[in-house]
């Protein structure tokens, strides 16, 4: 993960420059190679920019007006990276990336919750099926009473009472995957938005 260093004429300002990006590498280590050339190109890229725009003298005062405007990359760079491993979860279907953006961005509230709850439920349905392979009589939608008792395993015990049933029968792994597959497009649809309104 290599980039075109940025030459400076005096040392110091090459130091407090590399320093910079040494922060922003140690920040961005749980993103994919990809991704991490992708933010170090975008930080460099600016900060290029912003030296051939800036019109004092002193090279110093530039590279650290030039980085103060950029911000302190432990914050600048923490929703970021949660966006970025939100989207790896969307993209491998890998729960584990979801737990690493929910911790790495707990502050960013309501709407990693409710990535959060969808992600729980859609694996939640995918175990459901997987259960009622195993425990067809056991494992379903059960109704008490016309009043819903529970989604998933209810224990032999409580099968013998006649006020229990199990409501969708055969239909219960079709209505599963059917759930699975709009939790899915909700999530995409969801970050999608996500991404929309961070950019505005």
């Amino acid at each position: 993960m290599k980039i075109k260093e940025i030459q400076f004429k005096e040392d110091a300002s090459r130091r407090i420059y590399l320093s910079y990006m040494k922060r922003i590498e140690r920040m961005i280590k749980p993103l994919s190679e990809t991704d991490q050339t992708e933010v170090l190109l975008e930080f460099n890229s600016h900060i290029f920019e912003g030296l051939a725009h800036q019109h004092q003298k002193n090279e110093i005062f530039k590279i650290v007006d030039i980085l103060d405007k950029l911000g302190n990359p432990e914050e600048v760079l923490k929703p970021l990276i949660a966006d970025k491993k939100l989207e790896e979860a969307t993209r491998t279907f890998n729960p584990i990336h979801l737990f690493k953006a929910l911790a790495l961005n707990i502050s960013n509230g309501i709407s990693y919750l409710i990535f959060g709850i969808l992600y729980l439920s859609l694996f939640g349905f995918v175990f459901l099926i997987y259960a009622k392979f195993n425990n067809p009589d056991e494992v379903g939608l059960f109704m008490k009473n016309d009043s819903f008792m529970v989604l998933g395993k209810l224990n032999k015990g409580y099968l013998q009472n006649p006020n229990i049933s199990e409501v969708l029968g055969n239909w219960f792994i079709p209505v599963m995957l059917i759930s699975i597959i709009l939790s899915y497009l909700l999530i995409t649809l969801l970050l999608k938005l996500k991404r929309s309104i961070n950019k505005k």
